[in-house]
């Protein structure tokens, strides 16, 4: 008897082309970098502003190219898993916040950190209170697809949905 028999082979393929999987280790990532890291960073002591606002730079730049990574592969998992339809307005949603902090607020916050470590201070502006909205609000959406798509087992052939 194989260890690796068909009926094995082909729930670990369902497992694998639902998007749930993905959503749970976006989100695990993102929360980790948003809501652990990034407030201890400023919590530590022997850490300057200036330097915890360089490695924040770094770090957050990091975080949206994985998760840029998380995003195509998450689009392409729903397609194929055939909760395109189903899924369209969340994985909207998600590309839409992806959009708007890649493109605007990311580089907006680099630009803010850099004048500070220019010696200077920026005016006052809400771009860091609209990207931590957006954040709380992609951490909900990516658990709110994670178990819409636990709901719809992914379809194991190679078809896509329409």
């Amino acid at each position: 008897m194989s260890l690796l028999n068909n009926d094995k082979i082909g729930n670990w393929k369902t497992v694998l082309l639902n998007p749930a999987w993905l959503c749970f280790v976006w989100f695990g990532m993102t929360a980790a970098i948003s809501l652990l890291e990034s407030p201890a960073r400023f919590a530590a002591p022997a850490l300057s502003r200036e330097a915890a606002l360089d490695l924040g730079r770094v770090v957050f730049s990091a975080l949206n190219r994985a998760e840029l990574v998380a995003l195509v592969l998450l689009l392409i998992l729903v397609r194929v898993s055939g909760g395109a339809r189903r899924l369209l307005a969340e994985v909207g949603a998600l590309t839409l916040i992806m959009i708007a902090q890649t493109a605007w607020l990311l580089p907006e916050l680099a630009s803010r950190s850099q004048q500070i470590l220019a010696g200077g201070e920026p005016a006052p502006s809400r771009v860091h209170v609209i990207y931590i909205v957006l954040e709380l609000l992609k951490l909900v959406l990516l658990l709110w697809l994670g178990f819409r798509s636990m709901s719809a087992p992914a379809r194991t052939g190679t078809t896509p949905a329409p």
